[in-house]
């Protein structure tokens, strides 16, 4: 059987969304996200972090809505954007906040909710320990503490 990509998913530059719901989301209408984390620290956001908690998440939202802009309208598209420190953009934090009321009604577990929060954030962290191992050399010795992270 063969599969087509669904109307407007298909770029000329091979880019797509990170995921899509199988059912509806809203309105009879699946739900697109396409995730990014960035650095707040790097040359091109410390101005606006400097002033503004989360300004590196914002401005990425906003790039890639700019990116997906032409988007079939039969999709709800949402970006999420984190930083490596921590702060998520203004979409990822309703997003989550959405998806933390459904998983919460859907298991009947008022910490559920939470539980999706502190895996979001672990992959974060996960990110960043790989970013800074990936700048040691490995030796011998050091070779077990690699393998157990």
């Amino acid at each position: 059987m063969r599969s087509r990509e669904p109307i407007g998913l298909a770029r000329s530059d091979g880019k797509r969304p990170d995921g899509m719901t199988l059912i509806p989301w809203r309105l009879g209408r699946s739900l697109l996200w396409d995730a990014t984390c960035v650095d707040p620290l790097a040359a091109s956001h410390i101005q606006a972090t400097s002033s503004m908690v989360g300004a590196a998440a914002s401005s990425a939202e906003q790039a890639k809505r700019r990116k997906y802009e032409n988007l079939d309208s039969s999709f709800i598209f949402v970006p999420f954007g984190v930083e490596t420190l921590g702060p998520w953009g203004p979409e990822a934090r309703a997003l989550f906040k959405e998806l933390s009321k459904r998983v919460i009604e859907s298991t009947v577990d008022p910490r559920a909710g939470s539980y999706l929060g502190q895996r979001i954030s672990l992959a974060i962290q996960r990110g960043n320990a790989a970013s800074i191992l990936g700048t040691v050399p490995r030796c011998g010795a050091f070779e077990d503490v690699l393998d157990f992270i």
